[in-house]
């Protein structure tokens, strides 16, 4: 296939991984909707413990059905068991298997447009703001299917393919760029080593902040979300792996900059956000270890440093001038 071809096919795929994207989401939104309610944390430290009730004959009526009709038969000495929660539809977890499947092959498809890409422009295909925020998007799901090989995290689902279709859709629509070559500076082999660290990292930073982001929605009461403590959970260990390839990044664009630049550090934009957002999360990981917060305040933490690390990626490319605008953007 021609250069022309592998682009035009990279372009499809991007179209395809959108729509599978868009209809798992329906699927995993189907499936939270008419999924079991969970018991926030307040219903959990609320509930009574059961009591056993006083044994009376069988046959006997109750004192609280004496002036009634209905009577109520308890078995002697037996405490009264409560109901068991009602079993959510077949269809609800039918629908969030489908959606699984269909993320797979989004993901397949997310992919195929990097590589088709690559081979393309015989090139490592994220020299752009285009081809960095498909790379991005593919990471994202790739850090919420990985964990959900582990983990049952599907409560996520619809919340990471909804960003990872808006993610493909902006990509499209505002940083399109057409495939070609690169501007000299980074024609080099460090953009294989830097830029992919940031990629992989910001995938998985993005799947703590989607939990961080739920974490502050779910109210106390019951909820089709999960708990608050997994979803604390899954953004903690998401950022735990992250972090040392977010640091690695930061220290190997400093080595880049020396070849390219003739110094380490010059108080670029990018560089000056790169290591806010390096600081910032290093608090968040900082006060979870020393200091021991836990819930709303280590939550607000992590999603200030997530606000960085977004601003990072998409502000200072397209806003600020500085030695890295290399956003491409029409």
């Amino acid at each position: 296939m021609s250069a022309e071809q592998l682009a035009e096919l990279s372009d499809l795929f991007v179209v395809a991984a959108v729509l599978l994207y868009v209809v798992a989401m329906v699927g995993f939104a189907i499936e939270l909707a008419f999924g079991r309610s969970r018991p926030g944390r307040a219903e959990t430290a609320a509930t009574p413990p059961v009591e056993a009730k006083r044994p009376v004959a069988v046959g006997a009526v109750t004192g609280e059905a004496a002036d009634g009709p209905t009577t109520s038969v308890v078995a002697s000495g037996e405490p009264a068991v409560p109901a068991p929660p009602a079993e959510p539809p077949a269809g609800a977890a039918r629908a969030g298997t489908v959606a699984l499947v269909l993320t797979w092959l989004g993901w397949a498809a997310n992919l195929g447009a990097i590589v088709t890409r690559g081979l393309a422009v015989d090139r490592w295909p994220w020299g752009n703001m285009y081809e960095f925020v498909v790379a991005i998007c593919f990471a994202a799901v790739t850090a919420f299917l990985g964990t959900q090989l582990r983990h049952n995290v599907r409560f996520l689902g619809a919340f990471v393919t909804v960003t990872a279709a808006l993610g493909l859709g902006l990509a499209s629509k505002v940083f399109y760029t057409a495939a070609g070559p690169v501007m000299p500076a980074l024609d080099s082999y460090w953009i294989a080593i830097h830029v992919t660290a940031a990629i992989i990292s910001s995938g998985l930073l993005t799947l703590a902040g989607v939990a961080g982001i739920l974490y502050l929605v779910r109210g106390d009461g019951m909820s089709r979300l999960p708990s608050r403590a997994d979803l604390e959970r899954v953004a903690h260990r998401a950022i735990v792996f992250a972090f040392p390839l977010w640091t690695f990044a930061v220290i190997a664009g400093a080595l880049w900059a020396d070849r390219a630049w003739g110094r380490y550090w010059g108080w670029d934009p990018k560089e000056v956000w790169s290591f806010i957002t390096w600081v910032a999360y290093a608090a968040y990981l900082h006060a979870k270890a020393t200091a021991g917060w836990r819930g709303r305040a280590a939550t607000i933490v992590q999603l200030v440093a997530f606000g960085c690390l977004l601003f990072n990626l998409i502000g200072v490319n397209i806003f600020i001038e500085g030695l890295h605008s290399y956003a491409d953007v029409p």
